[in-house]
C-alpha cells in the first residue's frame, strides 16, 4: 500500500518512534523479496540560517551534513531495510513538502508533540502541523 514512506527527523531520541514505526510498517507490508520493492527515506533537513552569503556558512553546513551522516548510519546499522538518506539545507517545511513531492511519497510518517488542552493554538506553527496540512500524499502522526 505504501511504497515509498518518508520519515523527516531532527535525528533526536523524539523522532526515534517514528524511524521506528516506519521500519515496522514496512515490514509488515512487504515481505522477503518484495521488501526491495518498496523504501524508506530518511531526510533530514539542516535549517538555512540567512538567506544571503552562503558562502560565509559553507563550512557551518558541511560540519552538520557530516554530523547527520554518521548519525543516519547509526539509525539504519539495526536494519536490513532499503533505507535512503537524504540531507538538505533549506526551510523545514518547504522541503519536505518538496522532497515527499518529487520523489512519489506515499506516506510521511514523522514525530509530533503532544498538545496542551488548555492553549491548542500553540501547536499550530509546530513542522509537524504544517507538514500535515500542505502534504501531497497522507501524514500520521507519532507521540
Amino acid at each position: 500500500m505504501f511504497r515509498h514512506i518518508l520519515v523527516p527527523t531532527d535525528l533526536t531520541e523524539h523522532s526515534a518512534g517514528a524511524v521506528q514505526l516506519a521500519m515496522e510498517m514496512h515490514t509488515h507490508c512487504f515481505s522477503g523479496d518484495e521488501q526491495q520493492e518498496g523504501k524508506i527515506s530518511l531526510l533530514h533537513v539542516i535549517q538555512k540560517v540567512v538567506e544571503d552569503g552562503d558562502e560565509d556558512f559553507t563550512d557551518f553546513y558541511e560540519d552538520l551534513k557530516a554530523r547527520a551522516r554518521a548519525k543516519f548510519d547509526e539509525i539504519a546499522s539495526d536494519t536490513r531495510l532499503p533505507v535512503e538518506k537524504h540531507i538538505l539545507v533549506g526551510s523545514r517545511v518547504e522541503e519536505i513538502i518538496r522532497f515527499a513531492r518529487d520523489n512519489q511519497v506515499d506516506l510521511i510518517v514523522l514525530s509530533s508533540h503532544q498538545i496542551d488542552p488548555e492553549n491548542p493554538a500553540e501547536g499550530w506553527g509546530t513542522i509537524s502541523h504544517k507538514v500535515g496540512i500542505l502534504a501531497p500524499c497522507p501524514v500520521m502522526l507519532v507521540k
